[in-house]
């Protein structure tokens, strides 16, 4: 990460706090019609264009 400009080093860091799970909160809410994030992403299957 040493190699890296902050700029992408920031992207990186939002990246990975845009994959997160729906909050409890929202599933109680919408009576369990939310369950999934459409946005969810893994490490695995998708590349980031940052």
């Amino acid at each position: 990460m040493s190699k890296l400009s902050k700029g992408r080093k920031i992207r990186l860091a939002k990246a990975c706090d845009q994959n997160r799970r729906v909050p409890q909160w929202v599933t109680v809410r919408t009576k369990r019609s939310v369950v999934s994030h459409p946005c969810r992403r893994s490490w695995r299957r998708s590349t980031l264009k940052v």
